[in-house]
């Protein structure tokens, strides 16, 4: 299908990246649907949520950072 190794990052690094973000945006949106719930069960709570629910969102845009930079080095963009 593919004539050499260079076509074929050319293809996958891209749409590797897609499902990677695609992920990523999935899982950011149950950990807010999460935090906003958990918030609305027990208001008193609240602060304790939200540092855990941003901590937990950090860790997930992270990985759509290594994502891109990992494909931009399989591309040869440094």
């Amino acid at each position: 299908m593919f004539q050499d190794a260079q076509s074929a990052i050319a293809i996958g690094a891209p749409l590797g990246l897609a499902l990677t973000a695609f992920a990523c945006a999935l899982a950011l949106g149950k950990a807010v649907a999460a935090a906003m719930e958990a918030t609305a069960r027990q208001p008193e709570a609240a602060t304790k949520i939200l540092i855990n629910m941003m901590a937990g969102c950090a860790l997930i845009e992270a990985l759509a950072l290594y994502a891109l930079v990992f494909c931009n080095g399989l591309l040869g963009k440094f």
